[in-house]
């Protein structure tokens, strides 16, 4: 969801991107037809006014879900500033480790060992590609890779799925506000950004941190802007340097998102990394022009290259590289 639309437009976009969380769906429906809502919605700061922040942070103080649109809205018009505080000190730092179905085809290009850099990290769960066995179904059947829990995905088209887990021999990542995967506070809040109706999700998350607190990743805070090419030099001292990230760049104002784009591919250019891009359509246009247009939320791009669309958490991999 792009968290720049205004708020309308940015509920019903969602609903039609929670589609299997009815619960969250049908609440964004109701939102964006609510004036006195929307207008509610709007006194909040453009970043902190993202349906699945605002839904967390009521879930966070008591609103059920599965439940009522009139719960939530009740909760929020007459909330007393507890609520607010939340949505402004919380983020969206999702951490779907059912992306890994997804990004390891495109990591499988690359020559092991690997140092794996994620834009926008989080708590880090997704640099853990080596430590989850996965089960891609495929049209001649399911190609099955490592050990359970194995995390599932549909696929069509030639997908160059790996036979082997990668070798990674470092992983770290930057974010404005990494969170400590031994805080049980912070993994209790990434609980909450998990979707109703979504219990595999819950699992996965639950199995995902106990991964992360067997070897915590080097996280570093601060802007990625101002970090990344300092990340990639400590990396490469490690191994073979994959700058990876999924549903962040949307967050970045639009002139930044360029200015990304252009750091990226200069320091491919370069030969100190390797790009993999995993975002919705319009976020980089210079990935997205290289491939048909998006069947799927997300374009998956390899060094700046559009090869694949794939579902937001993971579910399918459209491959066309």
């Amino acid at each position: 969801m792009d968290p720049h639309l205004d708020v309308p437009s940015a509920y019903r976009q969602f609903a039609e991107e929670a589609s299997d969380s009815p619960t969250f769906s049908s609440w964004a429906r109701a939102a964006a037809e609510d004036p006195e809502l929307v207008a509610w919605l709007e006194t909040l700061p453009g970043i902190k006014q993202q349906p699945n922040l605002v839904f967390a942070a009521a879930r966070w103080h008591g609103v059920p879900a599965p439940g009522p649109y009139a719960a939530l809205r009740e909760a929020l018009l007459l909330d007393d500033g507890s609520i607010r505080a939340t949505v402004m000190a919380r983020a969206t730092q999702t951490n779907e480790v059912g992306r890994l179905a997804t990004l390891l085809p495109a990591f499988a290009g690359f020559e092991g060992p690997l140092a794996l850099l994620e834009v926008g990290a989080a708590a880090g769960l997704n640099l853990f590609p080596d430590r989850w066995g996965y089960a891609w179904e495929t049209a001649e059947g399911t190609v099955e890779l490592g050990d359970e829990p194995r995390l599932p995905c549909r696929v069509d088209g030639a997908a160059p799925l790996p036979d082997s887990l990668p070798e990674v021999a470092w992983r770290g990542g930057v974010d404005l506000n990494p969170l400590d995967v031994t805080d049980p506070g912070a993994m209790a809040w990434l609980a909450q950004l998990v979707w109703p109706e979504q219990d595999e999700r819950l699992r996965r998350l639950a199995q995902a941190i106990r991964v992360a607190q067997d070897d915590p990743p080097q996280l570093v805070q601060g802007n990625l802007l101002d970090e990344l090419p300092d990340l990639v030099a400590r990396a490469g001292a490690h191994g073979t340097v994959v700058v990876f990230h999924t549903a962040v760049i949307a967050y970045l104002e639009p002139a930044d998102r360029e200015r990304f784009d252009t750091m990226m591919r200069d320091l491919v250019a370069s030969g100190a990394c390797h790009w993999v891009s995993n975002e919705s359509g319009s976020v980089l246009p210079s990935v997205t022009r290289t491939g048909p247009e998006p069947d799927l939320h997300f374009v998956l791009g390899v060094d700046g290259r559009a090869v694949a669309h794939t579902h937001g958490h993971g579910r399918e991999l459209h491959w066309f590289g």
